[in-house]
């Protein structure tokens, strides 16, 4: 389910968060599905319990999840109403990064490759949207 790198410079608990908005997102993980408890993951994935803890704060705080407490997290059915907040801070930003990216030289073609390249990568494009 999860894959971490502990070679890269991301931070586990970044990395977990996002491969759990990956899921949530994709409706791998659906709305009000109860996640695994922090202990669970943390044997699973051998890596501190605080980890996952900071983690699942993470997304609650994001909105992607919720807890009750004495039960555990559950995926948040709400959080379509963030990604349209989500969505255009996210085109702000890759607009700036796009920008930055042709002022330094790297031609257009090349950047639309890497777009597609990354759709395909992670299942999307016209026959899958």
């Amino acid at each position: 389910m999860f894959e971490l790198d502990i070679r890269s410079r991301k931070p586990i608990y970044e990395q977990l968060v996002d491969k759990m908005k990956e899921l949530i997102m994709n409706e791998v993980l659906k709305p009000d599905e109860q996640l695994p408890s922090v202990r669970t993951l943390a044997t699973e994935l051998t890596i501190n319990p605080n980890t996952i803890q900071k983690a699942y704060r993470e997304l609650e705080i994001q909105g992607f999840i919720y807890s009750i407490k004495g039960k555990g997290s559950f995926v948040n059915p709400n959080n379509q109403i963030k990604d349209l907040e989500k969505i255009e801070a996210v085109r702000k930003e890759l607009e700036k990064l796009v920008l930055e990216a042709l002022y330094l030289g790297i031609p257009a073609r090349d950047i639309i490759q890497l777009i597609q390249d990354l759709d395909k990568a992670k299942g999307g494009g016209e026959t899958n949207d």
